[in-house]
């Protein structure tokens, strides 16, 4: 008898609508353009990214912790992405929304692959392309990294599937279904490092739907999936070693909190997730930290969080996956709940990207088994389509937030309190306008929120210094070192600043802090080479300005500089001694 192609059929269509649906819907992201955060630090001021698949740049992208983080995948693929489009974002923006749309269906195979069933996995897949909390990671060229580390994610998710079902079937192939569940890991891994957590994943995984670890089992039954797990276990603590390592030399890591406050704020988080997940407005690129929460909400979200989790206890026979759904949000999040406190932020949207499938199993699969009936189902069928709907309009108006930086920052301006981070970055876009009024007015606005801010004053000591005032630049350089001794961009505009103020033996030692950093900084090897013009040293400021030359062959101002230096020399030596 020949098998039946109708179920393969249907898959087949589920598939296709997952991911021609996500692309139209997130198709809007296609006309944004770059933002000023993180993008210029990602793509657009990233000089081995734009060097393209050469051997220096991919050296570099495998021993770099440029951005505060080791991802050397995430690197090649900007790579790739510059290689083929320049600065043109449309292509980086639509790669990216490749990316999303191809997950988007593996949500749905390895759920259904997962649990035996098809509607269920198929609205979970859907819930989870095209809710607006992906907007970020999708419409953020500089967040690839959450759709390739995602990506890895679930084929590691699909392989371990597969290795479970040739264990049951005691195949010989389980040992290379484990390593390529290994080595998805691996690859998930230098992608983004938020992966770490995957082996308990894993864990809750065996306990439901996979049902290979239960109450009942025997401690050497339970010993085995943990000895199972170890060489996942060994790739996540080297993970987490390297990236703080990075994190603490990018200076990304802030000790100023107590653990207190962390834990608080972990603690807080969980539930700002839950509520965004449930009421999807006002979402931004930045949750600003308040630094200490008020007792009153810390002590409403442990108590929210102990209840949720006892009720998942409590159902833990009857109702497995609530517990298998729920731990996975949990520990997914917990790199990130800000126990380290890593940037400014006491929560975003893009952590949500793979924490959130977590909560959607809790959630759907109760629902699911509550609803059985004929008539119920209908009921539920209607529901499903009415929220992913909404998700649909609520999804296609948050993408025209990340339009460009003044759509994404006057955003986060109206729907968040004290955010001196969005100030500035609105300031940045109307400095680039050449709307200096502007710019000024918001980096002060930004410096009144948080007066040490050190981009702020970096930024406002600038525009000062493009207003012609580079002296009343001078105190906003030196408050930025003091908050953030490793600025490089306050160390540079403070040489500049210096050396217009005829101190070039004082500029110089920021210069070369920049370039032991930033060897191919075009313009401070120019701007340094001018110093030491100043002070007589000639053959190196030629050495200076021909190594920013080669770097900017088109540089007018650096070869009418190298020319002077020259005559300059020359007339030097002709005089003599």
């Amino acid at each position: 008898m020949i098998p039946s192609t109708k179920p393969q059929r249907r898959t087949a269509l589920v598939c296709a609508a997952l991911f021609l649906g996500t692309l139209l819907l997130f198709s809007r992201s296609i006309g944004n353009d770059f933002v000023n955060y993180d993008d210029p630090v990602y793509v657009t001021s990233n000089p081995y990214v734009q060097a393209g698949f050469s051997g220096t740049a991919v050296r570099w992208a495998f021993t770099t912790g440029h951005g505060a983080n080791w991802h050397p995948i995430t690197w090649l693929s900007h790579m790739a992405d510059w290689a083929l489009f320049g600065d043109d974002a449309q292509g980086h923006h639509a790669v990216s929304l490749f990316w999303h749309a191809l997950n988007a269906v593996l949500v749905f195979l390895v759920f259904r692959r997962l649990t035996g069933t098809f509607w269920t996995a198929a609205f979970c897949a859907a819930l989870f392309a095209w809710h607006p909390l992906r907007v970020e990671s999708v419409a953020w060229i500089a967040e690839r990294k959450d759709l390739l580390s995602g990506f890895f994610f679930l084929l590691t998710l699909w392989f371990y599937a597969l290795y479970v079902e040739e264990r049951r079937a005691r195949f010989v192939r389980t040992s290379q279904y484990l390593g390529f569940t290994l080595l998805a890991f691996a690859i998930g891994l230098m992608c983004k490092p938020m992966l770490v957590s995957l082996p308990g994943v894993l864990l809750l995984l065996d306990f439901w739907p996979l049902r290979r670890l239960q109450l009942k089992d025997n401690p050497e039954r339970i010993s085995h999936l943990f000895v199972e797990k170890l060489p996942f276990v060994v790739l996540s603590i080297a993970s987490c070693a390297i990236t703080l390592f990075m994190q603490k030399e990018g200076g990304a890591v802030s000790a100023a909190l107590p653990i207190t406050a962390r834990l608080a704020n972990a603690a807080v988080s969980f539930v700002g997730y839950l509520q965004k997940f449930f009421v999807p407005v006002d979402l931004t690129v930045l949750y600003p930290h308040p630094g200490f929460w008020p007792v009153s909400t810390t002590a409403g979200a442990i108590l929210f969080l102990s209840v949720v989790t006892g009720v998942a206890v409590f159902q833990l026979r009857a109702r497995p996956w609530l517990a298998s759904g729920w731990l996975w949000f949990l520990i997914m999040l917990l790199p990130v709940s800000g126990l380290v406190q890593v940037g400014l932020h006491y929560m975003a949207d893009r952590y949500t990207y793979l924490p959130i499938l977590g909560v959607q199993m809790a959630l759907v699969w109760t629902i699911s088994e509550a609803f059985v009936s004929p008539r119920a189902r209908r009921i539920c069928a209607i529901a499903a389509a009415a929220i992913l709907a909404a998700c649909a309009v609520l999804t296609w108006r948050q993408l025209g937030v990340w339009e460009t930086s003044l759509t994404l920052f006057d955003q986060a301006i109206a729907v968040t309190k004290n955010n001196y981070l969005a100030y500035n970055n609105r300031g940045l876009y109307h400095a680039r306008a050449s709307m200096s009024g502007e710019a000024m007015a918001d980096y002060r606005k930004s410096l009144s929120i948080n007066p040490r801010y050190p981009e702020a004053n970096n930024n406002l000591g600038e525009a000062l210094a493009r207003q012609g005032r580079p002296r009343d630049g001078l105190s906003f350089y030196h408050a930025a070192l003091e908050a953030k001794p490793d600025l490089l961009e306050a160390h540079q505009n403070l040489g500049n600043a210096l050396a217009d103020g005829g101190k070039p033996e004082e500029a110089l030692p920021h210069y070369e802090w920049v370039l032991a950093r930033q060897p191919w900084n075009a313009g401070v090897l120019s701007n340094s080479g001018i110093a030491l013009a100043m002070l007589g040293n000639f053959p190196e400021a030629i050495a200076r300005l021909e190594a920013a030359l080669r770097l900017e062959p088109d540089n007018a101002g650096v070869q009418q500089n190298l020319t002077k230096t020259r005559a300059m020399m020359r007339d030097a030596t002709s005089r003599g001694p």
